[in-house]
């Protein structure tokens, strides 16, 4: 199945997050080894677009949950185990207790 946000298709769940947010997921997440000034900068950058767009934490918190409702069945599909059987426990003179 292929995906499509505003014309652009999206080949990999980063790529979808990335086309729905409309920001990379690297200016909210950082980068494994960024400086300090690396660090300063992205999170100056992501002030800048919540300052300009302030409705973006709701918007991802839609998105995340349009992903979950349509992943329900395979995030939530559960399967009780069997019960482990229980160990028979030795009481006093060697007697073996059920």
């Amino acid at each position: 199945m292929r995906t499509f946000i505003g014309g652009h298709e999206a080949v990999s769940t980063d790529e979808f997050i990335e086309l729905a947010l409309g920001t990379p997921l690297e200016l909210w997440l950082g980068v494994e080894g960024e400086s300090e000034e690396e660090r300063a900068a992205r999170l100056d950058a992501a002030r800048d677009i919540l300052a300009e767009y302030p409705n973006l934490p709701d918007d991802v918190s839609r998105v995340a949950a349009r992903v979950i409702e349509a992943h329900a069945p395979e995030l939530f599909n559960v399967v009780p185990l069997p019960p482990r059987p229980t160990a028979r426990r030795r009481h006093g003179k060697g007697r073996v207790a059920a």
